[in-house]
């Protein structure tokens, strides 16, 4: 059985997770179910759960608030929230799991399925330790990315991320020490995660960091030049964009 509590402060939805654990995962025992933060950092602290169905807006504060506060956290949590583009952009930055509502009963047996298979609990506190720390620098340059590796979860500035390459289904980050780092995710996912950023993807296969050019001579596309020495062309048909942006900054 999966220990889990549930903090959600509108009733429906704890009515439709409720009754989504009893007739499709009876493997979920739901020791608590609360309405707010304190009394799920209540219930967290005495029942001690794997796993915490947690509502990100929790009026007048946020499950992220609530968590801070208690310090050691070593259980899973799901994140389920609305449309929110700050709170999924601190979810996803530390590759921490959610649940966008409205959400069906696959998304809910992925979701367990991804808990399930989850079974390093030391990336679990540096996820939240990520997490914390981007919440306290509203300046993007100090903010990081959590990336997936074959071993484990590293944690990198994305000040120094330089450009990412894809590679069929995996992307290659180059960063400014030359370190590479090849996670297990498409270019498309990480230029959804890095487009606030200042990232911009120049051809199907980059990615870029516009902080880190260095320069940039025209060409039917054209090619720009990096500050780790790399020598990135444009695709025709993103140029027009491309030197928008630049003209942006």
């Amino acid at each position: 059985m999966i220990r889990s509590i549930i903090v959600e402060d509108e009733k429906k939805n704890r009515d439709t997770i409720l009754k989504m654990f009893e007739e499709y995962f009876p493997n979920i025992e739901v020791l608590a179910v609360c309405d707010t933060t304190e009394k799920g950092k209540a219930a967290i602290e005495q029942y001690k759960p794997d796993l915490a169905f947690l509502d990100v807006e929790l009026p007048p504060n946020t499950s992220f608030q609530m968590l801070e506060q208690i310090g050691q956290i070593n259980f899973e949590v799901i994140f389920t929230t609305a449309y929110d583009k700050y709170a999924l952009q601190a979810i996803r930055n530390s590759a921490l799991d959610y649940l966008l509502k409205p959400f069906t009963v696959d998304d809910m047996k992925q979701a367990l399925q991804r808990y399930e298979e989850k079974t390093n609990k030391q990336n679990t506190a540096m996820q939240f330790q990520n997490l914390f720390h981007n919440l306290k620098h509203s300046n993007t340059t100090e903010k990081k990315i959590a990336l997936s590796t074959f071993s484990g979860l590293t944690f990198v500035p994305v000040k120094n991320i330089v450009r990412c390459q894809a590679d069929a289904n995996y992307t290659t980050f180059y960063l400014l020490d030359k370190t590479k780092i090849v996670v297990s995710k498409t270019l498309k996912e990480y230029e959804e995660l890095l487009k606030d950023y200042n990232f911009f993807r120049v051809h199907q296969s980059n990615l870029i960091n516009l902080e880190h050019i260095k320069n940039y001579v025209r060409g039917e596309g054209g090619t720009v030049f990096m500050t780790d020495g790399s020598e990135i062309d444009v695709s025709r048909r993103k140029k027009d964009e491309f030197m928008k942006k630049l003209h942006e900054m």
